[in-house]
């Protein structure tokens, strides 16, 4: 309930997206449900959730009556033992089962991939064959430096390009919009999706950034390199106004950093793991 109300206040404030990620969001009791609310809101035109896919199959009939704009799958590798490598858990088969369900339910779906020095290298035509054999978009996202993302090698997005073009030399850049943030995308006849690439460090957007996060203890972040957040669930619960609670809004709209100087370690930088932060 106290999401959503900031949610409501949100979309008066001028927001039109929005995206429901983790950690895993889908491990919050009821968040199907909470989706259905959302895309009732006034105002919001669009409501997309991020998952790592384990429990996803069992909550797509929900979410597709419920009209779920998009659904974005975590998933770094095709090969189990990988899988379980990186994520811990020997999980793959369900993960993969609530993808192809997915796609055959007609909802728009996105991979998301973190190429991750010795751990997936070898994977990445593999991943992108995705965009081939289904309508579905492969995005290669770069590691960011935030929490356990510190200890891991990044992988340059040209590198992983150069490899898909050897496969699929007819790729071209693509103009055409498919979301609201930050990725630029190729494609071609060979695809029947499109893949990819977010590089926040190697192709640095903060000029373009157009995103907030309501963390799942009730902070609003304007940027992940940072620290500094609004506690709007104190707010909340101490009975702010609508008016108190805009006001908010249009302070962090305000402060939004110019830029993020991820590689420095500063004062005021954030230390929080990424799934604390909502990714």
């Amino acid at each position: 309930e106290e999401i959503l109300k900031i949610s409501e206040i949100a979309a008066r404030n001028g927001i039109r997206h929005l995206k429901v990620t983790g950690g895993e969001p889908l491990a919050r009791k009821g968040c199907a449900d909470f989706i259905r609310e959302l895309k009732q809101v006034p105002g919001i035109e669009h409501v997309t959730l991020t998952t790592n896919g384990v429990m996803l199959s069992a909550v797509l009939p929900i979410l597709r009556e419920a009209g779920i704009d998009g659904i974005n799958i975590s998933l770094d590798t095709l090969n189990r033992e990988t899988y379980k490598r990186i994520t811990g858990r020997d999980e793959f088969d369900r993960v993969w089962q609530g993808f192809q369900e997915a796609v055959k339910l007609g909802i728009k779906v996105k991979i998301n991939c973190v190429p991750i020095a010795g751990y997936n290298e070898s994977e990445y035509k593999m991943l992108a064959g995705l965009a081939a054999e289904y309508p579905v978009d492969v995005r290669f996202i770069e590691m960011m430096p935030i929490g356990y993302g510190r200890e891991f090698g990044r992988v340059p997005g040209e590198k992983i390009l150069d490899e898909i073009l050897s496969v699929y030399p007819d790729l071209t850049q693509s103009e055409k919009k498919r979301g609201f943030g930050p990725a630029f995308y190729y494609a071609g006849e060979s695809l029947k999706g499109s893949i990819g690439f977010i590089e926040a460090l190697n192709h640095k957007f903060c000029s373009k950034c157009n995103r907030i996060r309501l963390t799942a203890d009730g902070y609003l972040k304007t940027c992940l390199y940072y620290k500094n957040s609004i506690n709007m669930k104190k707010a909340v619960r101490e009975g702010a106004s609508e008016e108190e609670i805009s006001q908010l809004f249009q302070k962090a709209f305000e402060n939004k950093p110019k830029e993020h100087h991820f590689g420095l370690i500063e004062d005021n930088s954030e230390q929080r793991k990424m799934s604390q932060i909502g990714g």
